[in-house]
């Protein structure tokens, strides 16, 4: 079990949590199942709405130009030919969805993958409390300069600890994201410099992983 820091909302050490080796401790870093995941997450994104106009949508009229034969000139039967200047365009990209499945062994494991390289580069932060008296975007942004969170930053909350003072506190700040433990996807942590977690998310979440592990290593050994 790793020991590591709770802090307040000023940066002050009120206590320590313990987090599971399984998913916080890894010595190395599967980075080829971070840029799978990433990968996956960024083709879902996208909106896949580029058309083209083929031959029955481009404008122009079906009237055959000239007859069949004997004008010495190549048959043709419309201006909307492909082989035209402004004619239809063939196999062109049509509206489609980039999103593919993927594995949720595999988003697990890169997820836990991720959140140990925050743990080992010193980026993220545990707090007993992300709750404060007022929701003042100003009391908020106070605070996370307090954290050390000077650049993009990921909130997690746990899903039953949300209140809307956090929400209505965090929603207007720059470079800063909130979101619930349950939500946390490896791609977050990746693009945030630094992650606050309060004490019951980061527990949460572990748990949750761990659980994953345990069932993965006794499929295994029930296989050999």
């Amino acid at each position: 079990m790793a020991n590591v820091d709770v802090v307040n909302l000023n940066g002050e050490k009120v206590g320590t949590v313990e987090l599971a080796d399984e998913v916080f401790g890894a010595d190395t870093v599967n980075e080829a199942l971070l840029w799978e995941a990433v990968k996956h997450y960024r083709a879902a994104l996208r909106q896949g709405t580029h058309a083209t106009k083929n031959r029955k949508l481009v404008a122009g009229s079906g009237k055959k130009l000239w007859k069949q034969k004997g004008t010495g000139r190549a048959r043709i039967g419309s201006v909307r030919s492909p082989l035209w200047r402004h004619g239809g365009t063939v196999h062109g990209p049509q509206p489609r969805s980039y999103e593919y499945a993927f594995p949720r062994k595999k988003l697990l494991g890169a997820l836990r993958s991720a959140l140990a390289a925050k743990l080992a580069d010193g980026k993220l932060t545990v707090v007993d409390s992300l709750e404060l008296k007022e929701a003042k975007t100003k009391l908020y942004r106070s605070a996370l300069d307090k954290l050390g969170a000077d650049r993009t930053t990921l909130i997690v909350e746990h899903s039953k600890s949300l209140s809307q003072a956090l929400f209505l506190g965090v929603r207007n700040l720059d470079k800063v994201e909130l979101m619930l433990n349950g939500e946390v996807h490896p791609y977050d942590l990746l693009r945030n410099d630094r992650a606050i977690f309060s004490k019951a998310a980061i527990e949460t979440l572990g748990e949750s992983l761990i659980k994953t592990v345990s069932k993965r290593k006794l499929a295994q050994k029930e296989v050999a």
